[in-house]
């Protein structure tokens, strides 16, 4: 990257909350977005001269689309404000992101406000299920099952036993790793989830089989929420630093990023890499342009990670992926607790979308912000320990869409 992009601050909704049962649907997320990260980052309207909004089933769940202008409809001082909307299934805000750093590096914009926004919980699991499909190749995935998410997961997990074999102990401990991590996250979905001694086992009353290859456990929790930041450049960032009497190093900065795309459907993908080191190659690329940009030789330079765990299976390709043991061994991270709080490199310190919950068009900028958060020191309950550089793995549909970002704080 020739400079970086800067994050002045965030917001992150209760993802706990089901905002239908509470008579407000996508729009009052919007609102609560917008107004809390402008008064967390001490910004007027008027210093926002961009909007990007990620979002993925706004038609299907709400029957809303148009959610670029949603912003300036809750918030009319942002009246006027160029804003448009971006959907790349859970990777939607991270397109977002990328969009508006392109405008900063460009010269066009110096203070730009992302938002990722989803609403599930106004219909029935079941509907919001089907809905979710929409991020697969429709009619073509080849897959006989109830619920198409879990079943392509659980193939994926399948295809790891088949190439390097799988113990699902390890899929279990990566679970209940990241439900521990959510009960230190006062924003989590299921900080308040109770389980017991059979919960993280193959036991078919307390972890049933969903689809073959994925039980309960494993699923990432579907659910309501928004996430915001403000970006912008090194000029408007040093005098916003200077005005607070900071220092530019004190604020979070996007070093590198890496974005890579593939097919809809995830046979092919699989087929595609046989005989490959990796089961994704596209997604190891992403990961590598991640570090080539940010100029760091790999994942040693990392203090931790907030990776895609929308099932366990996925965050176990991440762990290889991210060159944390090699192919086929993710294995090794979990049961040398690499990947545990204080381990060599913490994963998912948020509870990840497991614990911490995943509505889909927010993760993206969900896990730029805990990003941001631990590498400032902001983190609370969840902080690494001297954290410096963070990196993010979001992903949508079967990987179809990868984007990773390095976030860097001071001293990185």
């Amino acid at each position: 990257m020739s400079a970086p992009v800067y994050i002045l601050g965030g917001y992150q909704t209760d993802f706990a909350k089901a905002w239908a049962r509470n008579g407000q649907d996508i729009s009052d997320m919007v609102r609560e977005a917008t107004q809390g990260v402008l008064a967390h980052c001490e910004l007027d309207t008027s210093a926002i001269e961009s909007i990007h909004v990620g979002n993925a089933f706004g038609e299907m769940q709400r029957q809303q689309a148009h959610l670029g202008s949603m912003v300036a409809q809750m918030t009319p001082e942002l009246w006027g404000v160029p804003a448009m909307r971006h959907e790349g299934a859970c990777a939607s805000s991270s397109l977002g992101v990328l969009s508006a750093m392109a405008e900063i590096e460009a010269g066009r914009y110096d203070c730009v406000l992302v938002m990722g926004v989803e609403e599930f919980k106004n219909t029935s699991g079941n509907e919001a299920s089907v809905n979710q499909n929409a991020a697969s190749w429709q009619g073509h995935e080849d897959m006989d099952c109830t619920f198409m998410w879990p079943a392509a997961f659980g193939l994926l997990a399948q295809e790891y036993e088949r190439r390097y074999g799988l113990d699902r102990r390890h899929l279990n401990r990566i679970a209940e790793l990241n439900y521990g991590n959510a009960k230190r996250n006062p924003l989590a979905q299921t900080r308040k989830w109770q389980f017991d001694a059979l919960s993280f086992t193959d036991n078919d009353e307390a972890n049933p089989v969903i689809e073959p290859g994925t039980r309960r456990q494993d699923c990432g929790q579907i659910t309501d929420g928004a996430c915001s930041v403000v970006l912008a450049s090194a000029r408007f960032a040093q005098a916003y630093a200077q005005k607070r009497g900071h220092s530019l190093d004190q604020l979070a900065r996007i070093a590198g990023w890496g974005h890579r795309n593939a097919g809809l459907r995830l046979r092919d993908k699989i087929e595609r890499s046989l005989g490959q080191a990796y089961v994704f190659p596209h997604v190891r690329d992403t990961i590598e342009d991640a570090w080539r940009r940010a100029g760091v030789s790999g994942i040693e330079a990392m203090s931790g990670i907030e990776t895609h765990d929308c099932f366990t299976t996925t965050e176990y390709m991440a762990i290889d992926h991210l060159g944390l043991t090699a192919p086929g061994q993710s294995w090794q991270a979990v049961e040398d607790g690499t990947i545990d709080p204080g381990g060599r490199c913490p994963v998912n310190m948020s509870g990840g979308l497991i614990g911490c919950g995943h509505p889909v068009g927010a993760t993206g900028t969900r896990m730029l912000w805990d990003a941001a958060r631990q590498v400032t020191g902001q983190a609370e309950a969840c902080q690494i320990e001297g954290a410096q550089r963070i990196q993010t793995l979001n992903i949508g549909g079967s990987c179809a869409t990868v984007v990773s970002f390095v976030v860097e704080g001071a001293g990185a």
